[in-house]
């Protein structure tokens, strides 16, 4: 027999090692005895008794280990797209949006003096929330350092880092861009512009230029908030008519004691960021005579909607309630700051609410009956 050729003895030496190796680790060990347990199979591991086998349960075969785990990777995929559109959707400031739709659809339907198509209405409200959202979201860019150090927006995505700043800034983007050509090309070009400068306004009048010099910030600055009503009356029309304007100045003068009141709320955290709200530079007493001005000159803005466009006896009726409502309220709080009482200004700020949303309602269902 000839010789094996040098180094192959070491070779199946070491061959024969690994596999012993490898037989002992998967070789089952012994029980306390020193004997198998009985019924154990060569290659599987010792199982107290009752125990089910790796893979099996007592309804039978268990899903696979690799199946379970691709499951739960496809959860977890699952569970961050989630958690990832939400923070997106809460950049768009959402509950903002909601109030700013309020006006726009009663307002086409003063323009057409009946109801638009549900197509034109579907788009101008989808087209306007992209607007609306892209404004804010460039907001949110912008402003995520003092975001930080208030209170009440600490929990925005930004700063909680679901998304990354430039992830934000495209976003915001890619929604003004969509909104843009919506209105160009399904409904008409002087909305798409409308809806363009409303979002220029907000964020480099607004948010660049005014919200962290000037006490005045919200006062010319939320013109931005008023542009809805324009681009509402635009959709149908074409054009903006003296009802638009009439019924963007409610807004515009609606805007301060709306906003202020929520300022005196949240004083500090202005304070604390460095943003000069009028709570924050003025005393408080300042802060409702000025409500009580913007509120009266609201007020009479809204009557003026009666001669300019003929809006019918229902808001007639509904203009002069509710903002005899709204001013009773606003005098209650000036009187309970003067009085050196707590102002309690979210009461104010929820009666605004409520005023515009029933204000505009007026205005949809008076051309209606």
């Amino acid at each position: 027999m000839p010789a094996p050729p040098p180094g192959a003895e070491r070779e199946v030496a070491l061959s024969t090692l690994t596999v012993l190796r490898r037989r002992q680790v998967a070789r089952p060990r012994a029980s306390v005895t020193g004997t198998r347990p009985a019924g154990a199979a060569d290659g599987q591991p010792d199982r107290p008794a009752g125990a089910q086998a790796p893979g099996t349960s007592a309804a039978g075969p268990a899903v696979p280990a690799a199946t379970a785990a691709t499951a739960s990777a496809g959860g977890g995929r699952l569970a961050f797209l989630a958690t990832k559109a939400r923070a997106y959707v809460a950049l768009t400031k959402p509950r903002i949006i909601e109030l700013l739709l309020i006006t726009t659809v009663p307002v086409m339907i003063l323009a057409e003096r009946g109801m638009p198509s549900p197509w034109l209405i579907l788009v101008t409200l989808v087209a306007g929330s992209m607007a609306a959202g892209s404004a804010n979201t460039i907001n949110c860019y912008v402003d995520r350092d003092i975001d930080e150090v208030m209170a009440r927006t600490r929990r925005r995505p930004l700063v909680k880092a679901s998304v990354s700043p430039v992830e934000a800034l495209v976003f915001g983007i890619v929604l003004g861009i969509g909104a843009t050509l919506l209105f160009g090309f399904l409904v008409n070009w002087p909305s798409a512009l409308l809806a363009d400068g409303a979002i220029v306004f907000y964020v480099f009048v607004y948010t660049l230029g005014l919200k962290r010099r000037t006490p005045s910030n919200i006062v010319i600055g939320g013109a931005a908030g008023c542009f809805p009503v324009l681009i509402g009356w635009s959709a149908v029309t074409g054009t903006v008519g003296w009802g638009a304007v009439v019924l963007f100045g409610v807004v515009f003068f609606w805007t301060p004691p709306h906003f202020w009141a929520l300022a005196i709320k949240f004083r500090n955290d202005y304070a604390a960021a460095g943003v000069p709200m009028l709570p924050v530079v003025a005393p408080l007493a300042e802060v409702g005579r000025k409500i009580l001005i913007y509120s009266y000159a609201m007020v009479a803005t809204s009557l003026l909607l009666v001669p300019v466009a003929d809006p019918g006896w229902i808001y007639l009726v509904a203009a002069i309630a509710t903002g005899a409502w709204f001013l009773a309220e606003a005098h209650r709080m000036t009187r309970r700051i003067t009085r050196g009482q707590a102002a309690k200004p979210m009461t104010l700020f929820h009666h605004s609410i409520t005023y515009l949303t029933l204000l505009f309602i007026a205005v949809a269902v008076s051309p209606l009956v």
